[in-house]
């Protein structure tokens, strides 16, 4: 219960932010639908979105309704990557890579700190990215 309540907080907060997408062809394994330096849940999770119901909460959302297609709840699945609070600008998270076999899909999920020395803001900032993989199969995070 207390995931789905951070799902929804997650979702209400992302559709406060720009969007932004990582170019992707027609066959790539994975789609970034959105990645934001604030908007995130205040605690570090990954969520991996494979039911009907959860899926159709992110298409309740005004950035990614556009973006997940009808099909999509049959043929993907979709990962929310929240970092957590930070006490500064310039944090990231993402996908470094993704690789599919047999059996599964093995996502490694990259942090990115501000360079030392850099003159980030001292603000605090919830940074996340909603994923969403074109596949059905088995996701393996690290």
């Amino acid at each position: 219960m207390r995931k789905l309540v951070l799902l929804l907080i997650t979702i209400f907060l992302a559709s406060c932010g720009a969007s932004s997408s990582k170019p992707s062809g027609t066959n790539a394994l994975y789609e970034v639908l959105t990645q934001q330096a604030d908007g995130g849940a205040s605690i570090r999770f990954f969520e991996i979105l494979s039911d009907e119901k959860e899926i159709a909460m992110l298409q309740n959302d005004e950035h990614l309704k556009s973006k997940i297609k009808p099909n999509d709840i049959q043929t993907c699945n979709f990962i929310v990557l929240n970092m957590g609070e930070k006490t500064a600008a310039g944090y990231k998270i993402e996908i470094e890579s993704a690789v599919e076999t047999d059996k599964n899909i093995v996502i490694t999920v990259k942090e990115i700190a501000p360079k030392a020395g850099s003159t980030a803001s001292q603000e605090i900032t919830t940074p996340y990215c909603v994923v969403k993989i074109n596949s059905k199969k088995e996701i393996i995070i690290k």
